[in-house]
């Protein structure tokens, strides 16, 4: 039998003390297991119990088996008319700021002075965010189910840009987008599959969604070790020639506060606080590991590129907790 939770008295239970909106300093704390399942994975990676090959190992663990699993025990829920109205409001505002992160990447790609294989890196870090991986652990820890839900839905459209458009921005001089790669892949699937089941009579099997839920749970825990692992490959030296970089610094500021800022203007139009919560802390993080791995299959910089995502990543233990704070402010 599909679970069903009211989104009201969901959000109150996860998001509210006294009948408050959750304090800032109760969300940071909420937000500090995950900084320690990331200092695990530093250690474990400067220590040498995960060894140089286990970054991609444990990519592809998550992106073929643990996030997919977790999108499908989550959108095990009983569709509702509240349910679709959410969905309209957490598509529109997906559309909305990827929009105009396209446009705004487009138009600073254009104005700057970089090589021509850093020029489609820095749009890409622009444009695309890491909502796959650290957006699904943030909105676990802070509305357990539902957030993933949320997050599910609001990822929609990010999904087909980044297997589209995300491909074009690498590809544009030589070939044309591979439809096949944009639908087979594991992200798509996983949703496309969740939002059928929502609308039919029945359920999977006990057994099945005790699975989908073990293992789908793992990718908070693995998502974060891996972000460790990365910061931990990262040369001290490499990095801070790269923090002087104008342009890595301008992309950071653009994915992690300034568009997610963008939908503050979704206020006017009276959407769920909640929701806009969702989308701008699912906007609102740090640049895709997915841009290091198209400019190495593409031939673009792609040192330029992982070091856009090191710094990115690293600056959203910042400004994640700012975002929030400044909703908190403005809806206050």
């Amino acid at each position: 039998m599909k679970w069903h939770r009211c989104s009201k008295f969901y959000i109150t239970y996860r998001m509210k003390e006294g009948g408050r909106p959750l304090s800032v300093s109760a969300f940071i704390l909420t937000m500090v297991p995950l900084y320690l399942m990331a200092l695990i994975g530093f250690t474990a990676r400067k220590m040498n119990i995960l060894s140089s090959n286990a970054n991609p190992v444990i990519t592809q663990l998550m992106l073929y088996m643990t996030l997919p699993a977790l999108i499908l025990f989550s959108l095990n829920t009983t569709f509702s008319i509240e349910l679709l109205v959410d969905l309209t409001w957490l598509v529109a505002m997906s559309v909305f700021v990827m929009t105009l992160s396209i446009a705004v990447g487009a138009w600073l790609r254009k104005r700057a002075e970089l090589p021509d294989g850093q020029k489609s890196v820095y749009e890409s870090l622009i444009v695309f965010g890491n909502q796959g991986f650290i957006g699904f652990a943030v909105c676990f820890m802070l509305m357990g189910q539902q957030g993933v839900v949320y997050v599910t839905l609001f990822n929609i459209f990010y999904l087909i840009l980044i297997w589209s458009y995300g491909i074009y921005l690498f590809t544009r001089h030589e070939t044309t987008v591979d439809c096949r790669r944009l639908f087979l892949n594991p992200g798509i699937l996983a949703t496309l599959v969740g939002l059928a089941m929502l609308f039919l009579p029945f359920s999977w099997p006990d057994m099945l969604l005790r699975t989908f839920e073990d293992v789908g749970k793992m990718t908070v825990p693995l998502s974060m070790i891996l972000i460790g692992s990365l910061l931990a490959d990262t040369r001290v030296a490499d990095f801070k020639y790269y923090s002087r970089n104008l342009y890595i610094w301008t992309a950071s500021l653009m994915k992690l506060l300034i568009l997610p800022l963008s939908l503050l203007v979704f206020l006017f139009l009276q959407v769920p606080e909640h929701l806009l919560l969702i989308a701008m802390l699912t906007a609102g993080m740090p640049s895709a590991t997915t841009t290091t791995v198209y400019a190495h299959r593409f031939g673009a910089d792609a040192v330029f590129a992982s070091y856009g995502v090191i710094h990115s990543t690293i600056l959203c233990m910042l400004t994640i907790p700012l975002l929030y704070s400044l909703l908190q402010w403005v809806i206050t």
